[in-house]
């Protein structure tokens, strides 16, 4: 296979007098320009020119080869400079994974704002309930929460977040709210099947000290927003995003059980493969998504 550096060659060698004309506009001697001449001839199995000791002239072939080449040669000039471009101006396609729960909640208006905003830019937003290898399906950006990925990923934070107990008003009326991590033990929990972490397993944190409490409870879902229904008609307590039920809590739908304890990390991360280069437009949508999410307001931990 040739490259574009056959190409070049061969189109300063067929615009110059003589081959001491083109050693010199190349910069090498001129045995070395008939030997490269010569092993590329043999590789294409054709002569592409006619060489004297005073004049060289174009074959038939040489003549195509030129003419195909140079425009070959513009090509990819053309789109290296549309690569450069694209590196300044988010332009073109993004594919993005995030969560149903998060993505129709938050990511989908935020995607709304942002392409009104860069209209150039195509986006795919792809929702699922568990995260996507990203390289084997072809995805630009994941939206992640939880500690930061390891090492196959790049990632940039983009919200603080920390996972929540509530319960509603209506559950606290009848059972009570738990005064420690250990009496949720005795509570009806909402449990959620996510990803492969055992689901009835709560990790829980004060600052100072961290605990695990096998919970219980007689409703289970993988589906965060079905939990929260749940949560909010009374049927138990349940562990749950802030960015999902801060509102909630706002407005007393839900009450902020163990105010002084939270989940395992959760804070949401915007992820993407190591060996991507970070095009304009992943660049100018992780910003955004973080300037958007600076100002979200937590919840009072007391």
């Amino acid at each position: 296979m040739g490259d574009a550096a056959d190409l070049h060659f061969f189109s300063v060698l067929a615009r110059q007098s003589s081959l001491a004309a083109a050693a010199q506009e190349l910069g090498l001697t001129p045995p070395a320009v008939s030997r490269r001449l010569a092993a590329l001839e043999a590789r294409l199995g054709v002569r592409l020119l006619n060489r004297t000791t005073r004049r060289m002239s174009l074959t038939a072939e040489g003549e195509r080869y030129l003419e195909d080449g140079e425009r070959i040669l513009r090509d990819i000039d053309a789109l290296e400079r549309s690569l450069a471009a694209s590196r300044d101006i988010p332009r073109g396609l993004l594919r993005i994974n995030a969560g149903f729960g998060f993505g129709r909640r938050h990511l989908a208006p935020a995607i709304s704002a942002f392409a009104t905003r860069w209209p150039e830019v195509d986006i795919i937003l792809h929702l699922s309930d568990r995260p996507l290898d990203l390289e084997a399906h072809g995805m630009d950006l994941g939206i992640r929460f939880g500690p930061p990925p390891d090492s196959h990923v790049h990632a940039r934070r983009i919200a603080h977040n920390r996972r929540l107990l509530c319960a509603a008003p209506a559950y606290a009326n009848v059972h009570g709210l738990p005064d420690t991590p250990a009496d949720l033990r005795h509570h009806r929990c909402i449990v959620i099947r996510e990803n492969t972490d055992a689901f009835n397993t709560w990790g829980l944190s004060d600052g100072a000290r961290d605990v695990r409490v096998k919970v219980r409870g007689p409703l289970a879902v993988n589906h965060g927003e079905i939990a929260v229904d749940w949560a909010l008609a009374g049927h138990g307590i349940l562990l749950r995003s802030e960015w999902d039920i801060a509102p909630l809590l706002r407005d007393g739908r839900l009450l902020h059980v163990l105010p002084g304890w939270s989940g395992t990390a959760a804070d949401i991360h915007a992820v993407w493969p190591p060996h991507h280069r970070l095009s304009a437009r992943v660049r100018a949508f992780v910003d955004f998504l973080a300037g958007r999410f600076a100002d979200f307001p937590p919840v009072p931990s007391s």
